[in-house]
């Protein structure tokens, strides 16, 4: 009796498991800059960054309501490398071989003004073809959604083909 009692508890404790971790939320695997450097040294891809400061609540219902999509985080760690970038950091970071500090004098970190073309405002998301590439920022919340065009059109690599406004009037939305 203890026997089948115990299978028991077993397989109902091995079956809430597997029930758990097949409805967890896939979740973006966010990378600071220098994480970024050493991997796209070894293999290049489009990069995602999230420029947020800690206060922003409109950043933090991004986080809630659009990154934590299944479908969505599916597509940004296949796709991209994304980076969560606190727009206030202190510290000295390289990006792409240049240096960037905090300038006291804006409050903020000057690799988010480089990335917002000094056009600061939370969040922002930052879409880069290449390291190289000019960035390009959206700033505002977006749903999944609103976020999917942008999303699929660096992650498919399509800037290299075709305009975005073309990209986008053909795009069949999924999320």
């Amino acid at each position: 009796m203890k026997q089948v009692l115990s299978f028991l508890l077993l397989s109902s404790f091995l079956g809430l498991l597997a029930f758990t971790k097949n409805n967890e939320t896939q979740t973006i695997q966010w990378l600071s800059i220098a994480e970024l450097n050493t991997l796209y040294i070894k293999n290049p891809k489009p990069i995602l960054i999230d420029i947020y400061t800690d206060w922003c609540g409109w950043c933090k219902e991004m986080d809630k309501k659009t990154y934590s999509n299944k479908k969505l985080a599916a597509y940004v760690n296949q796709k991209y490398y994304a980076v969560k970038f606190n727009a206030e950091d202190k510290a000295e970071l390289t990006f792409n071989n240049k240096k960037y500090k905090y300038n006291k004098n804006y409050k903020t970190h000057e690799l988010a003004l480089y990335l917002t073309g000094g056009q600061l405002s939370y969040p922002t998301t930052v879409f880069l073809a290449d390291a190289n590439a000019q960035p390009a920022p959206i700033p505002g919340f977006m749903k999944p959604r609103e976020i999917e065009a942008p999303l699929k059109y660096f992650g498919e690599l399509a800037d290299k083909k075709e305009s975005y406004i073309g990209f986008s009037k053909k795009l069949k939305t999924e999320w």
